[in-house]
C-alpha cells in the first residue's frame, strides 16, 4: 500500500474509531440527560404510547387512560375526583411532563421498568397489548374525602398519618386543579395549563407538603416535650413560676396571653388553654440548642424528608437569639413548618415518642399483579422517652375534654390535640392562620395523627382560631379513619 493509500486508511480508521467512542458516549454516559431533556419528544411519545398503569386507593384506581385518537400519543390519562386526589397523584400531561407520584414512578406506569422486562418479553409473544404497573398507596379514601370536603373552598391543607406505619392516610390541599384538564396537549389543554399558572391562589401548589407556615400554638406540644425531656418540668400538675405579664428575653415588651389565668399556671393548664407566656419562659430556660435538638428529632432542617415526593423543610433557626427563641417556642418568629411535619410530630407524641418514616406507596406492582417493590414501615428518630410522650399526651388529651379543642371530640374515643392560631403579615395585620393537630386513640394504640392549616376563610379575623375553623376537619378526618377500621 501507498504511502498516501495509507494515510487516508489510518485517517478513515481515526474518523471510525472517534464515531464508536462518541456513539456510546451518548449511549452510556449522556442517556438519562437526553431522556430527560424537554426537546427529546420520544420519552414523551413513549410515555403515551400504550396504555399507563394506575395510582390506586385500596382497591381502587384513581386515575386511568382512554384512546386519544391522535397519530403521535395514543393514550390520554383521565383522573378520578381529579382535584381531591391531585396532591398525591401529581399530574401526567402530553404537554407538560409530570410530577409527584405520577413522574417518580414513571418507569413502572408506563410498563419501561427494568423490573417489567419479562413482561415486556412476553407481551410481544402473546401478542398482548403492552401495559404499565401500578403504584398502590397507603391513602384512606374515606379520609381523603372527609379532609377534603372539610377544607370546601377555604384555602388549607391537611395530613394524616399512621403513627404507628408511618402510612399517610390524607394529604389534602385547597384550592385544588383537575390534572385531566391539561392532560393532552391541544389548545385547551394550553389554555387550562395557563390559567392556573396566573392563579393567585396557587391552586397547583401542594399546601400539604410544599408549604411551610407559622404553626403557631401547636408548636407548645414540642416546647413542652423538650423542658420534660430536659427536666425543666417534672410534675406537669405544678406551677410553673411563670410570672403575668412575662417580658421576652432581651426586650421590654410582655408576652402578650389571650387566655386568662396563665400566671404561674401548671402545664396541663397552660396548654389547656395554651398561655403563651408559659411556653415562652419554657423554652428560654431549655435553651436555643436544646430546643433546635428537639426540633430536629421530629424532622425541622430536614430538607430531604420524601415521601416519595419530597416534603418541603420545616425551619427552627439555630442561630437566633434568646428572644426568637422564646418567640419561636410557641411557633412564631421565624419558626415554619408544612402540615405533613405536624403530623409527624403529632404521630410520635401518639407513638409513644417513636417518630416512624412518613411514606404514601405501600408497593409497586406488575401488569400480571406480581409485587415488584414493598415499602415496609421503619422507624425515624426517637424525639422523647415513652413516659416524656404520655404526659404530652395527657395534656393533649385534657386540651379536647376541657379546653380550646372541645371541637375535635368524638363520642366513645380518646382524642388529643391541640389548636393554634398563627399570626403573619406585616405587624401581625393578615388574617390568622388557624391550624389544628390531633391524635385518636383506640385500645391497640392510635390509628391516626392529623395536622390542619386553614390558610384564611370567610369568617371575619375575629372568629379565626383553631379550634373553631381545624379541629371540626381534623375530628372528621379522625372518625372515617376509625369507622373504615371497624
Amino acid at each position: 500500500m501507498n504511502k498516501p493509500l495509507r494515510h487516508i486508511a489510518i485517517f478513515c480508521g481515526l474518523l471510525v474509531l472517534a464515531l464508536l467512542l462518541r456513539d456510546n458516549w451518548i449511549q452510556f454516559v449522556r442517556s438519562d440527560e437526553l431522556n430527560a431533556h424537554p426537546r427529546n419528544k420520544r420519552v414523551t411519545i413513549e410515555r403515551y404510547a400504550s396504555i399507563r398503569g394506575d395510582i390506586i386507593v385500596g382497591d381502587t384506581p384513581i386515575t386511568g387512560s382512554v384512546d386519544s385518537k391522535d397519530p403521535l400519543y395514543k393514550y390520554k390519562r383521565t383522573y378520578v375526583n381529579g382535584p381531591m386526589w391531585a396532591p398525591v397523584t401529581g399530574y401526567a400531561s402530553q404537554a407538560f411532563d409530570a410530577n409527584q407520584l405520577e413522574k417518580l414512578h414513571d418507569t413502572i406506569l408506563t410498563g419501561n421498568d427494568d423490573r417489567l422486562f419479562f413482561d415486556r418479553t412476553l407481551s410481544m409473544f402473546t401478542g398482548e397489548t403492552k401495559k404499565g404497573g401500578n403504584v398502590v398507596t397507603t391513602l384512606n379514601a374515606a379520609a381523603q374525602e372527609a379532609a377534603f370536603k372539610g377544607l370546601g373552598d377555604k384555602k388549607g391543607a391537611v395530613a394524616a398519618i399512621d403513627p404507628q406505619t408511618g402510612k399517610i392516610l390524607a394529604l389534602a390541599s385547597t384550592p385544588s386543579y383537575d390534572p385531566s384538564s391539561f392532560a393532552g396537549y391541544s389548545a385547551k389543554d394550553g389554555k387550562a395549563w395557563n390559567e392556573l399558572e396566573k392563579d393567585k391562589d396557587k391552586p397547583k401548589l401542594n399546601r400539604a407538603l410544599r408549604e411551610i407556615y407559622p404553626p403557631g400554638s401547636t408548636f407548645k406540644v414540642v416546647t413542652a416535650a423538650a423542658a420534660i425531656e430536659n427536666g425543666k418540668v417534672t410534675d406537669i400538675n405544678a406551677p410553673t413560676d411563670t410570672p403575668e405579664p412575662y417580658k421576652i428575653p432581651l426586650s421590654t415588651k410582655p408576652m402578650v396571653n389571650h387566655a386568662r389565668g396563665c400566671e404561674n399556671a401548671t402545664l396541663v393548664y397552660a396548654m389547656q388553654w395554651s398561655c403563651n407566656s408559659v411556653f415562652a419562659k419554657l423554652g428560654d430556660e431549655v435553651g436555643r440548642d436544646k430546643m433546635v435538638e428537639m426540633a430536629e428529632k421530629f424532622g425541622f432542617n430536614n430538607p430531604e424528608i420524601d415521601t416519595p415526593v419530597r416534603a418541603a423543610a420545616s425551619v427552627y433557626d439555630k442561630n437566633m437569639d434568646r428572644g426568637g427563641n422564646a418567640l419561636s417556642s410557641i411557633g412564631q418568629f421565624n419558626t415554619a413548618t408544612t402540615p405533613l411535619q405536624m403530623a409527624m410530630v403529632t404521630a410520635a407524641i401518639a407513638n409513644d415518642g417513636k417518630l416512624m418514616k412518613p411514606y404514601m406507596v405501600d408497593q409497586l406492582v406488575a401488569p400480571n399483579l406480581d409485587v415488584i417493590e414493598k415499602n415496609e414501615p421503619q422507624e425515624m428518630s426517637r424525639p422523647m422517652s415513652p413516659e416524656t410522650a404520655q404526659l404530652v399526651q395527657k395534656m393533649m388529651e385534657v386540651t379536647v375534654e376541657e379546653g380550646t379543642g372541645k371541637n375535635a371530640r368524638i363520642k366513645d374515643v380518646t382524642v388529643g390535640g391541640k389548636t393554634g392560631t398563627a399570626q403573619h403579615g406585616e405587624k401581625n395585620k393578615a388574617r390568622p392562620y388557624a391550624w389544628f393537630i390531633s391524635y385518636a386513640k383506640t385500645d391497640s394504640g392510635s390509628p391516626v395523627a392529623v395536622a390542619v392549616v386553614v390558610e384564611d376563610s370567610n369568617a371575619t379575623r375575629d372568629d379565626i382560631s383553631g379550634g373553631g375553623l381545624a379541629a371540626p376537619i381534623a375530628r372528621d378526618v379522625m372518625k372515617a379513619v376509625l369507622d373504615t377500621r371497624q
